[in-house]
């Protein structure tokens, strides 16, 4: 679980910092497309890959699905948050959690105990009361924008799942690859910004860039760490994940943006630990 743990922290951590990015006018067009770049460079120095291994030859499709994911589903989230809001959006992100957890029984052929479907059926009533808030906005707006986070970020859990799997490389080579692909994907955007929209490359953004792509990176190295060490049980990773970064990103927009939560938000918590609890006695007594 300790895998678990860091990823959440690094998870959160990029959420903070991009909120903070909108704060203060930060691309995050740019900032995003220099992140993939330093987690690039970032992975090269600490785990000195193969050259061999970086090879076109080891080029799996997941990666190249996952390089164009990873800042396709980014772009569609920020779209998402202009046109519908952040209370609807954070809902298609959250639950798309259903996708990974029905891959994890259809596809890689994970065991439910029937402790570990009462912690998947709390998680799931967690997620929708964590996010229950009061707003005046209708239900208007272009739903394509959700619709694509939903699949999206459930698509996205699944490959990298995929990725733990894959032994012909190592995975850390495998996420130098990935964040490769994202960065030459990502810097089109950049490009069409600039050129079509005249919009300013400016140094503050490769400087914002390098910070989220720190977090960035160790988010996603120990999410496959946490696949790799509990292979045979991916729907404890993905539920744990989701749920562990609700509790955590709440209580930070508590405590550091003095968000308001209501009754529900905290029942919603509350049930969240209870599930994460569920999920871990089911791995233990899987053991």
């Amino acid at each position: 679980m300790i895998f678990l743990i860091i990823s959440i922290i690094c998870s959160v951590t990029v959420s903070v910092l991009l909120k903070l990015a909108r704060r203060y006018k930060i691309s995050i067009v740019q900032a995003v497309t220099w992140n993939y770049l330093f987690a690039v460079i970032l992975a090269s120095i600490f785990f000195k890959p193969n050259i061999d291994d970086l090879g076109f030859r080891n080029v799996d499709s997941t990666f190249i699905l996952l390089g164009i994911l990873l800042p396709a589903v980014f772009w569609f989230l920020a779209a998402s948050v202009r046109n519908i809001g952040i209370v609807k959006t954070d809902i298609a992100q959250r639950l798309s959690l259903f996708i990974p957890i029905v891959a994890a029984y259809f596809w890689f052929d994970d065991t439910f105990s029937t402790l570990k479907i009462v912690g998947l059926v709390l998680g799931f009533l967690a997620i929708v009361l964590t996010l229950v808030k009061q707003s005046n906005q209708s239900i208007t707006g272009n739903w394509l924008y959700p619709i694509v986070v939903f699949f999206g970020f459930g698509f996205i859990d699944v490959l990298f799942k995929q990725v733990a799997q894959i032994k012909t490389i190592p995975y850390t080579t495998s996420l130098i690859i990935i964040f490769a692909i994202a960065f030459v994907i990502s810097l089109g955007g950049v490009v069409y910004w600039r050129v079509v929209k005249k919009r300013k490359v400016q140094l503050v953004n490769l400087l914002c860039g390098f910070i989220l792509g720190f977090f960035n990176f160790f988010n996603i190295l120990f999410y496959l760490k946490a696949h790799r060490a509990m292979a045979d049980h991916p729907s404890t990773v993905f539920t744990a994940m989701n749920l562990g970064v609700i509790i955590a990103g709440t209580l930070v927009g508590l405590l550091i943006f003095k968000e308001k939560l209501s009754r529900l938000n905290y029942i919603g918590l509350f049930l969240a630990g209870i599930a994460i609890v569920c999920i871990t006695l089911s791995q233990i007594n899987a053991v």
